[in-house]
């Protein structure tokens, strides 16, 4: 039967000389890998104390990787310690206009900028060729 620890625990092993992880609901002492892992041995230290699991999925571990962790099983995680994941819920969004129709208002500047826009240009080209 293999031992049961809490995240506590398995926070107190967070140095290079004691280095263990939380990865998928078991926990490994990779502390004699640290030397030897490709990504050095901070990238090891910084998932330490939390549920590493989606660090080590993000990364993309080969098969072999992943055989490997058997070698380094010292026991399991007793789940009711890890803190439950938040989720996010984004802002819910203020519908200023609910009638879908813009108001007269609107319609009106719609039609009245474009017209001033171009009184501007034709105005400004008119003035052009009188100064000249």
């Amino acid at each position: 039967m293999s031992k049961v620890f809490t995240l506590a625990e398995v926070s107190e092993h967070s140095t290079n000389k004691d280095c263990w992880l939380l990865i998928g609901g078991k926990v490994y002492d990779v502390t004699k890998f640290l030397d030897d892992h490709p990504g050095g041995d901070e990238v090891l230290l910084q998932s330490t104390g939390k549920d590493a699991t989606d660090d080590f999925e993000d990364v993309g571990h080969s098969s072999t990787a992943r055989a490997m962790l058997d070698e380094y099983y010292v026991g399991d995680i007793d789940s009711a310690t890890i803190p439950s994941k938040a989720t996010y819920t984004p802002p819910k969004q203020v519908q200023l206009n609910q009638d879908k129709s813009p108001g007269l208002v609107i319609r009106l500047l719609q039609i009245l900028v474009p017209l001033l826009i171009l009184g501007v240009a034709v105005g400004v080209r008119f003035y052009t060729k009188s100064s000249a």
